[in-house]
């Protein structure tokens, strides 16, 4: 290995163990070798069931060096605890590696491939998303030493997934569902997620406003609402009214793609993710609030039909708790319904009926047969929606998510 190359590797080394441990300090006269890729980090996301395996090393071999690779669950463990993550270990039996080890010949200073395949899929299920661990147990040669920051590998293949949704495009749908007062939910942080798909959204004029939905109390109060198009500001732009104060969106949304949408509050400021990706504006108010209905579209008389938003839904989730940047990537297509601090978890994929089932099993089921619209001030009328969910089902080529 050349001087220049060496000296990139370190300096890449040298950041990703400034938080290591005490024997892992960066030291530039170390000899290391290291699963090739995993020097920023050992999470490697692929496109096939397929994944060469290289070790490299950070000086040129003086002598043949053999490596040893073997399967090790603990480190998803590990990186889990690390990083507030949920993967699971694609079990043992569902993985071949070509051979338990590879060589770094002498004057190299990587070894040649080490094919890693996935040969079933008979462990999936929904929700999780799986890696494949692989760690260096031992170096033989050339004195080169095995650091723990450095010596695992976890292989996430991505997976492609279709699903149902609900298709909201007619004022028919737009509603409240109001839980239980047993079933309110006291929120001093969390993180309310839709998942939504827009056919169009308007682009001029004074009749811009799309209402997609709302979190919130019994009374409406310490409500978190979302619509496109409020007060003047482009009509591809999304606003969130929130506790926390206002956010207007820097994105501005396209019709004919999924977005994620999350909206974290930690306790002390309101920050607006697509897809993963902060807003740079924040809401800095006490952000706490109550859940305890939930609103689809805009009910308020007859702003259900000109703030109609022309679209589809799914995936809409509330927890007791701020997801971090890695579990909202993570989450773009769906979450396991065990997550920790998940409190209610809509997936309409039912494709059929007019009750929304909460997949958490924390008994937030919505029965939209029985629904609540606001016709003049604060007064509530009773709204039967079912006949109309039941054919606002759609799976089709464009309900489909890869994570």
């Amino acid at each position: 290995m050349n001087k220049i190359f060496k000296t990139g590797i370190m300096l890449v080394l040298a950041a990703s163990m400034a938080s290591c441990t005490e024997g892992d300090k960066f030291d530039p006269d170390r000899e290391i070798v290291l699963i090739s890729g995993t020097d920023d980090t050992p999470l490697v996301k692929v496109d096939s069931d397929v994944y060469g395996l290289t070790v490299s090393a950070t000086g040129v071999a003086k002598e043949d060096v053999t490596v040893y690779l073997k399967y090790d669950k603990s480190a998803v463990e590990a990186y889990n605890a690390a990083n507030r993550t949920n993967y699971q270990a694609v079990p043992e039996s569902a993985v071949k590696l070509d051979s338990s080890y590879v060589v770094i010949r002498k004057g190299q200073a990587s070894s040649m491939i080490n094919n890693l395949t996935i040969v079933n899929h008979d462990y999936v299920e929904e929700g999780y998303i799986y890696v494949v661990p692989i760690v260096i147990s031992d170096v033989n040669g050339g004195g080169y030493e095995i650091l723990e920051s450095t010596r695992s590998v976890l292989v996430r293949p991505t997976n492609e997934y279709t699903f149902n949704a609900l298709d909201i495009n007619t004022p028919n749908m737009s509603s409240n569902y109001i839980f239980p007062d047993e079933k309110a939910i006291e929120l001093s942080t969390y993180t309310y997620e839709i998942k939504f798909y827009a056919y169009s959204l308007k682009d001029t004029g004074t009749d811009m406003i799309c209402r997609l939905c709302a979190w919130e109390a019994k009374d409406e109060s310490k409500a978190n609402m979302l619509r496109f198009g409020e007060n003047g500001y482009p009509g591809h732009s999304l606003q969130l009214v929130s506790p926390a104060g206002n956010i207007v969106s820097e994105t501005e949304f396209d019709p004919g793609k999924w977005y994620m949408l999350s909206l974290v509050y930690d306790g002390s400021t309101m920050t607006m993710y697509v897809n993963g990706v902060p807003e740079p504006t924040k809401g800095t108010g006490d952000g706490s609030t109550t859940f305890q209905r939930f609103e689809m579209g805009m009910s308020y008389q007859g702003y259900n039909s000109s703030q109609l938003f022309s679209g589809r839904i799914a995936e809409v989730r509330v927890w007791n708790r701020a997801l971090s940047v890695s579990e909202m990537k993570e989450g773009v297509c769906n979450v396991p319904k065990d997550s920790e601090g998940l409190c209610a978890y809509w997936r309409f994929n039912e494709g059929e009926g007019h009750i929304f089932h909460d997949s958490t099993g924390n008994g937030y089921d919505m029965d939209w047969s029985d629904t609540w619209r606001a016709v003049s001030g604060d007064d509530l009328v009773a709204q039967d929606k079912g006949t109309v969910a039941d054919g606002r089902w759609v799976f089709d080529e464009i309900n489909v998510c890869r994570n």
